[in-house]
């Protein structure tokens, strides 16, 4: 009784947490008619831009709406599909590191690709991370070609990789790779006799593919 009277007067979490989705919307969908102006080569150069924007005095979070604008676009060129609201509404989300669940089919693998691009900017890396190795290559080779059309380096964990290998794959902008890949090259680097048997070079941000599988059944 007590839950619904101040649902009543206050609103449900989902509404409150609608409300403030919705104006970060608005200021993505406001930046689309100059992203669509933009030619191929502007791009990469735009991302140069953000990054030499938030060294300098801006936040991610005032960079979103662009990034976010611009990582549609991006989206629309390479793949020929326009994330909808509700997809730029589950990008939002996974960059303020909350659980989003959207069923098969909605695109929730496309609505990662705006949080990863603009946690990239940073240069410090992006993991993605999913359940198996056949998805963390297809992933990586279906949405690579957006990230890397707007200047961003892919790379992808694979098992048997030498030290080498997996060091420059981990040097990219983003990573795609497992959860045990992810988890045991962490417990290998802590484990490493010098710096040089190090393979990964940080955790800044991370988006988690099937979390629920993941975190809770593994």
């Amino acid at each position: 009784m007590l839950e619904k009277l101040l649902s009543l007067f206050f609103g449900s979490k989902f509404e409150k947490d609608l409300k403030m989705l919705l104006p970060l919307v608005e200021k993505i969908n406001s930046h689309e008619n100059r992203m669509r102006a933009l030619s191929d080569a502007d791009f990469p150069a735009l991302t140069e831009e953000f990054k030499k924007r938030l060294k300098e005095s801006e936040t991610i979070d005032r960079l979103l709406p662009e990034a976010f604008a611009l990582a549609r676009e991006a989206a629309r060129r390479v793949l020929g599909e326009r994330l909808f609201d509700v997809q730029l509404m589950g990008g939002i989300v996974l960059h303020q590191g909350k659980i989003m669940e959207m069923k098969t089919g909605e695109g929730k693998t496309l609505s990662g690709v705006p949080a990863a691009y603009l946690n990239a900017l940073s240069g410090l890396g992006v993991h993605i991370a999913t359940v198996n190795d056949y998805l963390a290559e297809r992933d990586s080779e279906w949405m690579g070609p957006v990230f890397n059309f707007m200047g961003i380096t892919v790379g992808v964990i694979k098992p048997n990789m030498d030290t080498e290998a997996k060091k420059a794959s981990y040097n990219k902008d983003i990573t795609y790779g497992t959860n045990n890949e992810f988890g045991f090259d962490y417990l290998r680097d802590n484990m490493a006799p010098a710096l040089q048997y190090k393979v990964q070079r940080g955790h800044n941000f991370c988006v988690i593919d099937e979390i629920d599988s993941i975190l809770i059944d593994e």
